[in-house]
């Protein structure tokens, strides 16, 4: 409509200034008309009482001159009639107009001067009238006296208001009949032809370019639809070419690269498109508080680290949380951007949440309820009524935004995590055809432990709706195969390591996640010289640096780490003013009371511990609480002489990759918790129970004394095993698997 008024608005502006100008001349032209008539009846009327007048003034009949001027109260437009004597004054007035008397009336002084009729507009009161008089004249050339006749000339404006409105009536029809008539023409001509162009071009985004567009006209449109035509035949052409020459290049090579992966992807999956959903974002956008600028960001998250790689090869829509204070300004219409914002890889599509539905989707039932349940950290979980109601209408706004961009030929979507339970049915009760995986990045507990959810079924019936389940250990996969067959009437198929429900399969595989694995040798002089900047800042030269980064959750074993230094000092005072601990770590979910709490409780410990040892120079624990970028971390990777993973319960543990991955001297121990999906790939690292403090400390005495060689030879092991299962490798995994299922 917006685009109708503004084709049709110099059209209306020339019409209605016609109008005015029309209708101006108009008014004018009736206002004369009235004017000039209202003269001619007033000059009649006081003419055809002359003789009366006369005869009145000559016999000085006061009698006779009330009943003349009274003849007037009665008359339709007429206010009244004033007989004047021949020194100006009023000799007889109509009742109704007797106010006239007190009305200056220099006009009659002239008349009885010059001795000729005068008439003119007059004000009186708050209305104006007409005045016509004409001086008595005895048989001679004396005059005997005036006879004034007055108008109301309100019934002329009336006449003109009239004329105006029935103008305006006029414009307002034509203008309305102008705009239908435009719009119909518009719609015809235009509208229509740019919707069936732009249905078709939606159809070409999403990857269906065998569609031919409807547009037959040789128009201007027309030919731009045959060029889009001509690009999508060209796009046809080249994508199946690039699918066929990727196909020869899997062939060949043996590593996982960024690459190869490209290549399997454009070989299986062709024209279809790969849609990542994540509640946490890759990238997002805050405001400086230094600066008042906004700055875009990498936030830590496990998966972030994980996935952002794959679709930074292969390209694709990432559907996530827009977080970010600043993330809506850098937005298109539909919600969507290129990223990395430097190098556009793919397309992020952010998606809205109020604060409502954070508390409860996320903080809440996610947090509170799925992720203690999950792990086994002795956190009670807490599942409200109002969180889980919050949590699925969040899980069905994110299903509305992807059904959005999916094309129309099978998507292969790619879920993450345990924020997105009901997801999988929700997309696959609208689009059956789509291939969904979903990703477990946590780990699954035992059937007993689930059974205290009490959404289990529709958490489970949510999951099972997808066509692949991924956990990263074989444990996992157990586990929940467990979990369905004690809580749900299905089928476990236990060769095929699959759940049969209602008639649909679900696959259960393993799949170890893992971080990119290309390493780029020596480090860079930029690292180098952030090397020895942390070395002057914290003292660092001639001491032993263990490192550990991760987010303050209690899941992490943060408190049972500084426990066991303090227990390894302790035991070994030999290591006082040597022995440096430096703890990253990034608060998180400080909304929820566990967590505020844990940060209160690590911060204690931090302090009692480098009290208890401090000399007042050198202290044991540097602890740097804030959030760190990729980039900020790597330094401390490759200072640290030790590596600290403690985590009392994690599917994976990306941390201890990074580190390793960050070793390329080979120098360095990784000191891993048994609980840990990475502890069943990393073997070499020195294992620990985190619980028991005494093996801890033991094993941190361990990993520092460890003679150099033997650091080496665990180190090169570890890194050889995160360079051929590195996350390009995972990620192929999954899509072998899935274009097996012969779904894609």
């Amino acid at each position: 409509m917006k685009r109708v008024l503004l084709f049709i608005l110099p059209i209306l502006i020339i019409v209605a200034a016609a109008f005015v100008v029309f209708g101006t001349l108009q008014v004018r032209s009736e206002e004369q008309k009235l004017m000039e008539e209202l003269k001619r009846k007033a000059k009649a009327v006081a003419e055809s009482i002359d003789l009366s007048a006369k005869y009145i003034l000559l016999h000085n009949d006061l009698k006779g001159a009330q009943a003349l001027v009274e003849k007037f109260q009665a008359r339709e437009r007429l206010q009244g009639c004033v007989l004047y004597d021949n020194a100006g004054e009023i000799f007889a007035i109509t009742e109704r107009f007797a106010d006239w008397r007190e009305k200056e009336k220099p006009y009659i002084r002239d008349i009885l001067a010059e001795k000729t009729p005068h008439g003119e507009l007059e004000n009186f009161k708050e209305y104006s009238v007409y005045a016509y008089a004409v001086p008595i004249f005895d048989n001679g050339d004396s005059i005997l006296g005036v006879v004034e006749v007055i108008y109301d000339t309100s019934f002329v404006f009336a006449t003109l208001t009239e004329l105006w409105e029935r103008i305006n009536v006029t414009l307002i029809i034509l203008v309305f009949c102008i705009l239908i008539i435009a719009f119909f023409i518009q719609r015809q001509i235009f509208v229509l032809p740019v919707q069936r162009l732009t249905e078709w071009f939606t159809h070409f985004q999403k990857g269906e370019t065998d569609e031919m567009h409807s547009i037959k006209g040789k128009d201007e449109l027309g030919k731009l639809a045959d060029e889009v035509e001509q690009v999508a035949l060209n796009l046809r052409v080249a994508r199946r070419a690039i699918s066929e020459e990727a196909s020869e290049r899997i062939k060949k090579e043996d590593i996982w690269t960024e690459a190869k992966l490209r290549d399997l992807i454009r070989a299986k999956l062709g024209d279809n498109a790969l849609f990542v959903v994540s509640n946490r974002e890759p990238y997002m956008h805050v405001m400086d508080e230094s600066t008042g600028k906004p700055k875009c960001i990498r936030p830590a998250s496990g998966v972030v680290t994980a996935i952002n790689p794959i679709l930074y090869a292969c390209g694709g829509v990432w559907v996530a949380h827009g977080s970010g204070n600043a993330d809506r300004k850098f937005t298109n219409s539909r919600n969507k951007l290129g990223v990395p914002p430097e190098d556009n890889r793919y397309i992020l599509k952010r998606v809205w949440l109020d604060k409502e539905e954070e508390e409860g989707y996320y903080y809440g039932f996610a947090n509170e309820g799925l992720w203690p349940l999950c792990h086994i950290t002795h956190t009670r979980p807490v599942f409200r009524e109002t969180d889980w109601q919050m949590y699925k209408k969040v899980n069905q706004k994110f299903a509305d935004g992807i059904l959005e961009e999916l094309p129309k030929k099978s998507p292969l979507i790619f879920i993450q995590d345990y924020h997105f339970t009901l997801l999988g049915k929700m997309i696959k009760d609208k689009r059956p055809d789509a291939t969904i995986a979903l990703f477990w990045h946590i780990p699954w507990p035992n059937s007993e432990v689930f059974s205290i959810c009490p959404y289990q079924q529709e958490i489970l019936d949510g999951m099972l709706a997808c066509d692949l389940i991924g956990f990263h250990v074989q444990y996992h996969c157990n586990n929940f195969l467990d979990t369905a067959n004690r809580l749900l009437e299905c089928r476990i198929d236990t060769e095929k390591s699959s759940v049969i429900r209602s008639g649909k399969e679900t696959f259960i595989r393993p799949f170890p996640i893992s971080i990119d694995g290309q390493f780029s040798g020596n480090a860079s002089n930029a690292l180098a010289g952030y090397m020895d900047a942390i070395r002057k800042e914290y003292d660092l030269e001639d001491k032993i640096v263990a490192v550990s980064v991760e987010r303050i959750d209690y899941t992490k074993g943060i408190s049972e780490r500084i426990l066991a230094i303090d227990r390894f000092l302790e035991k070994y005072p030999q290591y006082k003013n040597k022995f440096l601990f430096i703890q990253l770590a990034a608060p998180s979910r400080t909304h929820i009371k566990r967590y505020h709490d844990l940060m209160g409780e690590i911060d204690e410990l931090v302090e009692k511990t480098n009290w208890k040892y401090t000399d007042g120079v050198w202290k044991p624990i540097i602890y740097l609480k804030k959030h760190f970028s990729a980039d900020e971390i790597k330094p401390y990777y490759a200072l640290g002489d030790l590596c600290i993973v403690s985590s009392l319960h994690d599917g994976m543990n990306l941390v201890a990759k990074e580190y390793i991955a960050a070793k390329s001297d080979l120098t360095g121990a990784l000191i891993l918790s048994r609980f840990t999906g990475a502890s069943r790939e990393l073997t070499d690292a020195v294992l620990i129970n985190p619980y028991a403090i005494e093996e801890f400390a033991e094993g941190i005495k361990f990993a520092i004394e460890m003679p150099a060689e033997e650091k080496k030879r665990r180190m090169r092991n570890m890194r050889n095993i995160i360079h051929e299962n590195n996350v390009y490798r995972w990620a192929a995994n999954i899509i072998t698997e899935l274009t097996a299922l012969k779904k894609v």
